[in-house]
Formats: C-alpha cells, structure tokens, sequence
C-alpha cells in the first residue's frame, strides 16, 4: 500500500459529524486521480462522528479512520493518523471546512523537496471570530519572539511533513504549533503557503481559547528550554502517550 500512494490526508476531527462529510467530498473530487488515503481520527467525540465515519469509509475506499476513547488534542490526533499513514508523506486538515482542500497538492509538492522537512500553510485570511483572531495574533507574535521560528502563523492546520520526519520529532501535548522551530532544530528547511481560511461549515470550535493557552504556554516554555540546549537534538524516541488509547483502524485498507 504505501508503495503505490503519494500521499496521506490526516483529518483531526472532534464533534464534526455535521461537516465532514462536505469534508470528504471535496477532497475526494479535487482530487480525483492522484494516488491517496484519507484517514479521519475521531478526538473522543460525543455526537454522532462515529456512525458517519461507518458512512464514508463504505462510500469512499480511500477512507480509513480510528477514534481517541476520549479526547486527547489535536497533537495527539495528528500522531495517531501519522502512525497509521500509509504514504510517505502526510498532509494534514481541519475536519470543519475551514480550510481550503485547494492547497493541498501544493503543500504537498512543497514537502517532497529534498531538504524539506516542513511546508507549513500561514493564512492571509480568518474566518474565525475578532476575540479568536486577536488571540492567535499574539500567540503567534510572542511565540515568534522566543523561538525565532520563522512562520507567521502556526495553528493554521494546513501542513505537509514527510512521515519519518515527524514521527521522529518529540511529542507533547500542543506539539502541532511548534513544528517550525522542531523541524528547523533537526537541520530541516521549513517552506511556507499563503492559504485561505473560510467559514466553518456547522457548528462552532470544539478546542477553546483558555485550554489551549493554559497548555501553549508550559509547552512554549519547554520548546525555548529545548532550543537552548547547545548540542542537544530535537530528534527523540516518540512518547508512549502519543500511542495509546486508540481504537482499531478501520476502513477498506491497512497499513503495512
């Protein structure tokens, strides 16, 4: 299986049932014929993400999935789809519509370059909220201060990384917002997209602004502790958290 696809498309996704359907079909026509996986990690939903996950793996062999017993984060997400990847290179995106499925083949063009360890997706656009956007202005501009990362924009969940690259990254609990200054601390270029945000299709965030900051700001704190060791790579043995509570993958296909 993984010799013959190109790429995998990791959706985190908790409490969408209403979006990722519209989701899957439009990644699914844009992108007819290019060699893919979608797999789709339920986070511990509550609604009904389970039984359409059913749905669309038997409409679509294209489509595998897992779910979290309870909800664990967007980093954790992204781990568990990374593992179950069978491409190469994975590609990942919001279940909720906000992201533009157009980048894609860019961001992942952008990531197959020899030396590239990231191409990362920096929104000239926000659909969300002035509170939300205020938010994630300055969490990007005091981030980019301390680590002198590079990116404007880090929580955009558009972003391309070659599997191995990843895996081999640290894992901690917000770890999908540093990817930058990870990759760039393991001697790996870091290529940026200007991409487009749009409007959630349903409902509305199911990951807060008090959660995250409360654990963005222990984990950036780790981060500028990492960078600062002189010699020490930023390449470790993934953590055992990132592995566990995860039901068994189901779908048309299984990795090797």
């Amino acid at each position: 299986m993984s010799e013959t696809l190109r790429f995998t498309i990791v959706i985190p996704a908790k409490d969408e049932a209403e979006n990722l359907p519209a989701v899957v079909e439009e990644i699914t026509n844009l992108l007819a014929g290019e060699s893919f996986e979608i797999f789709i990690v339920d986070d511990g939903s509550t609604d009904g993400t389970p039984l359409v996950l059913q749905q669309l793996s038997r409409a679509h062999h294209v489509l595998r999935h897992a779910a979290h017993a309870r909800s664990r984060g967007k980093s954790a997400a992204i781990m568990t789809g990374t593992r179950a990847a069978c491409a190469p290179v994975v590609v990942t995106i919001d279940g909720d519509g906000q992201n533009d499925p157009r980048h894609l083949l860019a961001l992942v063009a952008l990531a197959e370059a020899p030396g590239v360890g990231l191409a990362a997706g920096q929104r000239v656009t926000h659909a969300h909220p002035a509170a939300k956007r205020f938010a994630s202005r300055f969490a990007n501009w005091v981030r980019s201060r301390l680590l002198q990362d590079q990116t404007r924009d880090t929580a955009c969940g558009l972003k391309a990384f070659r599997r191995e690259v990843f895996l081999a990254l640290p894992y901690f609990a917000s770890m999908h917002r540093f990817l930058p200054v990870l990759v760039m601390r393991a001697g790996l270029a870091v290529r940026h997209l200007d991409v487009f945000d749009r409007p959630r299709l349903h409902g509305k965030s199911k990951y807060g602004l008090i959660d995250r900051a409360a654990v963005g700001v222990v984990d950036l704190a780790r981060v500028w502790w990492l960078t600062r060791r002189r010699g020490a790579s930023m390449v470790s043995k993934i953590h055992p958290a990132a592995r566990a509570d995860s039901t068994e993958v189901a779908g048309s296909s299984q990795p090797n």
